[in-house]
């Protein structure tokens, strides 16, 4: 399931699409804050681009909101369980901390997703490097 070559590998390894073995990002830890957002140009072994034209990644806001979704349940659940009452400023605060705590995890995997939609993998990528924009 997560074997090279599947699109869960690229995503959650944060992985090249076209390779599977370059990295995506300059930080390829999914919680650390140390340059979370910077994103390699292109894969430094088969050279695909990882932006092959301006504004690519917005669409990636539209499955970070699909991330923030469970992080956001499971907070709730428990803030449920825990407490008896929950007041707005309690969630508010609770949600606040929940969502900035998985930040670089929701940006670069939303990310690590948009890209492996279009993006297929090719077996015979590494072993034959060239520029390319998709």
């Amino acid at each position: 399931m997560l074997g090279k070559g599947s699109k869960l590998y690229s995503i959650f390894k944060l992985k090249c699409p076209r390779c599977h073995e370059g990295d995506l990002f300059e930080n390829n830890s999914l919680l650390s804050w140390s340059r979370f957002s910077q994103m390699k140009e292109h894969c430094p072994i088969c050279q695909q681009v990882y932006e092959p034209e301006p504004g690519y990644y917005y669409g990636a806001m539209y499955v970070s909101y699909g991330l923030t979704t469970g992080p956001t349940l499971i907070m709730v659940l428990l803030m449920l369980l825990v407490f008896n009452e929950v007041t707005m400023l309690m969630f508010v605060g609770a949600l606040t901390l929940t969502l900035v705590l998985f930040l670089p995890a929701i940006f670069k995997l939303s990310r690590a997703i948009w890209i492996n939609i279009f993006i297929s993998y090719d077996p015979n990528a590494a072993a034959r490097p060239h520029a390319r924009g998709h």
